[in-house]
């Protein structure tokens, strides 16, 4: 069992990085119960739904990664539900919460739980009358937890927007990428996951822990601003320390080094270099072959765009595989840049257990690794369909699922 056994979720469906966070406490052993919105048919919420917008009846989408659903050619979806990562490991409810036994029902749920994640514009649950005042009423340990981009308060609150936009409030957007260029995005993985849902995750369970000594639960706002600026903190520290220009690709982590960066091989694939202590980058010279005295200078800024061009053209010399052979082992600090058909198959991970496949699907296990409490083998999602069992679990009767059903409320 994982370390966070016998935690009780109550998820309200959403894109992005509250999937994300619910899937997190899911996989370390919490039981999260996901309430989708009640679609006509299992079909018609395979063919309809992505990861489902706002439950039924919320009176505004969703915000942040929490997206219009259709995408793609032909208006599909843009995440088919059966397949989607984000959503393992979790039990799921489909309520219509225009209806009052819907919304008495979610209400229940609520009230069992430890924690609720939700993911909608400020106001929204309030308006479904499932805002952290009610629920903190009717369940006063409740944790709360309120995943937005902007956060709930601030002059942008209201608005639309994606990982883009709050990374570019943060600082970290306008210092990634190549000198002179653009900036460059970094999939959403600053915004959405890192400053989203690992911090929407943190935030949850600092506030469990508090919970079990005061007794009383509390509003968790993460905001992907908030996130994404906290993400940086280094990067501000450099900066203070007048060890950051605001020039893209000109510093130590951003790729300005010609001993930090990628490099493109004979190939046409790229090995990652990143031997900063004085130590590793000497093997990396001798292990590569470059014997030039200039490069003795690792520290002299000024130089650094001729030796990283240098680099360059020795790096294209041979394929990034024979380059890996060469450093194997070694504390040259150098790696191949795999895609993500190959990372799966890379023996480092594959003697970890880094990916896993579970119903046909190859992606990422668990992640971190504890010593005693190991979290089960991720479950394959169940979109669009009610899991009665669990209904029964949280304290409903056979006769209270049935007057559900009959009221057509699940």
């Amino acid at each position: 069992m994982g370390p966070l056994h016998g935690i009780k979720i109550i998820e309200f469906a959403a894109l992005g990085p509250a999937p994300m966070g619910a899937m997190i406490l899911a996989d370390l052993g919490a039981e999260v119960v996901r309430i989708e919105r009640k679609l006509a048919s299992p079909a018609s919420a395979v063919a309809s739904r992505g990861d489902a917008g706002p439950p039924q009846g919320a009176p505004t989408p969703p915000r942040g990664a929490e997206a219009p659903q259709s995408g793609g050619s032909g208006g599909g979806p843009l995440f088919d539900p059966a397949i989607d990562i984000l959503n393992r490991n979790r039990r799921v409810v489909t309520l219509d919460l225009k209806k009052p036994e819907g919304l008495a029902a979610a209400r229940q749920l609520i009230a069992a739980a430890d924690g609720l994640i939700e993911g909608y514009r400020p106001g929204v649950m309030e308006r479904l009358g499932l805002g952290p005042d009610e629920c903190l009423a009717a369940n006063p340990r409740l944790v709360y937890g309120r995943m937005t981009g902007w956060g709930q308060t601030g002059p942008l609150a209201s608005t639309a927007g994606h990982d883009i936009n709050y990374l570019s409030l943060s600082g970290a957007l306008h210092a990634i990428g190549e000198p002179g260029g653009k900036p460059v995005v970094p999939l959403n993985l600053v915004a959405d996951c890192g400053g989203g849902a690992m911090l929407l995750v943190v935030g949850v369970l600092a506030a469990l822990l508090e919970a079990r000594s005061s007794g009383r639960g509390q509003v968790v706002d993460a905001a992907m601003t908030d996130g994404s600026a906290l993400l940086m903190t280094m990067m501000y520290t450099l900066k203070a320390m007048g060890q950051w220009s605001q020039q893209r690709g000109s510093n130590l982590l951003d790729g300005g080094a010609h001993f930090y960066d990628t490099y493109r091989c004979a190939d046409g694939k790229y090995v990652s270099i990143g031997p900063i202590e004085p130590q590793f980058y000497a093997l990396f010279l001798h292990t590569a072959g470059i014997t030039d005295p200039d490069f003795a200078q690792q520290w002299d800024r000024a130089r650094w765009p001729e030796l990283k061009a240098r680099v360059a053209a020795h790096l294209a010399t041979r394929p990034r595989d024979e380059w890996c052979e060469l450093f194997a082992g070694s504390d040259a600090c150098v790696a191949p840049v795999l895609d993500m058909d190959e990372a799966p198959k890379h023996p480092h991970n594959q003697a970890r257990g880094t990916f896993i496949e579970v119903g046909g699907v190859t992606q990422p296990a668990p992640a971190p690794r504890f010593s005693r409490s190991t979290p089960a083998r991720p479950v394959a999602p169940v979109p669009g369909v009610t899991d009665e069992g669990a209904l029964a679990e949280w304290g409903f009767s056979p006769a209270a699922i049935e007057a559900l059903k009959a009221a057509g409320a699940i």
